[in-house]
């Protein structure tokens, strides 16, 4: 069983920072950051793996930033150069077991997930 839970959304103007967090149980081998904006579907946003191999989505590559530190459990996403399609609920997701991801975009990939947290980018 992997608990999750997310912290660190808010408001800011375009061009700006923000960084999340997601605590997390139990070492998931893979760990995800998705988002969901009003009347869109859930996409993936960046996977870090247990040897801190990651990956990110080209709509945010050289912007976002994830990260984990397994001495504090937390998985991080720092967000840089914000714009307003960034607005949206971000969602934290692990996968507890496996060697290998196949598309790790695809939500059910992940058998965990954290509540949410809302970013919001005003112009």
């Amino acid at each position: 069983q992997v608990q999750l839970a997310e912290s660190g959304g808010g408001s800011v103007q375009a061009g700006g920072s923000l960084s999340l967090s997601c605590t997390y149980t139990n070492n998931p081998v893979f760990m995800a950051w998705f988002r969901q904006a009003p009347g869109k579907e859930r996409e993936g946003v960046a996977l870090i793996n247990s040897y801190g191999g990651a990956s990110v989505a080209d709509s945010v590559k050289g912007r976002f930033t994830i990260s984990k530190d397994n001495s504090k459990t937390t998985l991080y996403l720092r967000m840089n150069s914000l714009k307003p399609e960034d607005t949206a609920m971000y969602y934290c997701a692990a996968r507890a077991r496996g060697s290998w991801i196949s598309d790790w975009k695809r939500m059910d990939e992940y058998n965990y997930w954290g509540q949410g947290t809302q970013v919001t980018v005003s112009k």
